[in-house]
């Protein structure tokens, strides 16, 4: 199905929403990026350029042309104005911090701006689609619902479209739709405290950061036995340092809050490196001093050829 002459509205361009601008003006949607300074903007659309998945590194393997890249960076737009941004968007797309007043805040302005039949969706990894929503018109609410990406969207496959108790079936079957063009697989579920695959990805998280308190492994090997023993892509610390070790903090923090379940609550240390400084893999993460890897001194997995 052609893109050609569909517009989205991405609120928040920070790493994940640069990236995602990056995949829907790759299928030739027509973005409108907003954030609250053209400092944030000029950082989004650098990190499209030459970021690790960036146009730049795709020209250079072969995967499309100069032309065609330019062609992508053509079709996102740039705004600090968030009416500007809003005004004719056939979707919005939340990807602002994992914070539930600033979302709520971004999803009632977009209900005020946008077009009245657009679909508000939010990239939330683990909060509420009902609580984010929560204080707008029934009518609205129908209209909103989650679509989360994973991180880098450029490579990640799994897109999990989240429905509310109200959200209508039309808004998730086009979420649906709008996955599958970009070459996307779209699960479908239920507003869950950490819905499915975050639900599932922390608590291995959890259960490998209690290893590593009691001294059972290091990181590396915990790693390792993720990646050769279970088939793993990732290890669950080199994941967290990729994601963001701050992000991992909020999501575990949400997930606490929500659930009351022991298995959740934030390990010390996580809280200590955040606190510290330390947000995760700095080549990913501006102005980190680093994640578990630079904090114990070790190798990443799959930097190694061995693994």
């Amino acid at each position: 199905m052609s893109s050609a002459g569909k517009r989205i509205s991405i609120v928040g361009f920070g790493l994940m929403g640069s990236q995602i601008a990056q995949i829907f003006a790759t299928i030739g949607y027509t973005v409108s990026a907003y954030d609250v300074s053209n400092e944030k903007l000029d950082s989004g659309l650098s990190l499209i350029r030459s970021g690790k998945y960036g146009l730049e590194n795709s020209v250079a393997k072969g995967r499309m042309s100069a032309e065609q890249a330019s062609k992508v960076l053509d079709n996102i737009e740039t705004t600090a104005s968030l009416n500007y941004a809003l005004a004719d968007a056939e979707v919005v797309l939340e990807a602002a911090v994992e914070d539930l007043e600033t979302k709520r805040k971004i999803l009632k302005s977009a209900s005020e701006s946008a077009p009245k039949d657009a679909i508000l969706a939010t990239n939330t990894s683990t909060l509420s689609i009902s609580k984010i929503s929560g204080g707008l018109s029934q009518d609205v609410r129908r209209r909103v619902a989650g679509m989360h990406f994973f991180n880098p969207p450029q490579v990640m496959k799994l897109v999990e479209i989240v429905a509310s108790d109200v959200t209508s079936r039309e808004v998730t079957d086009k979420l649906r739709q709008i996955a599958l063009d970009l070459k996307k697989v779209p699960i479908v579920v239920k507003d869950h405290p950490g819905f499915v695959a975050n639900r599932i990805g922390i608590a291995v998280f959890a259960e490998a950061s209690d290893l590593l308190a009691k001294g059972v492994s290091t990181v590396r090997d915990i790693d390792l036995a993720m990646r050769l023993g279970y088939g793993y892509p990732l290890g669950p610390f080199e994941l967290g340092d990729l994601v963001g070790l701050d992000s991992r903090l909020r999501n575990m923090e949400t997930l606490y809050g929500e659930t009351h379940d022991e298995k959740f609550k934030p390990p010390e240390l996580l809280a200590r490196l955040v606190a510290s400084g330390y947000l995760g893999d700095p080549r990913t993460k501006e102005g980190s001093k680093g994640g578990y890897y630079e904090y114990f001194g070790e190798k990443r997995p799959t930097e190694e050829t061995v693994a």
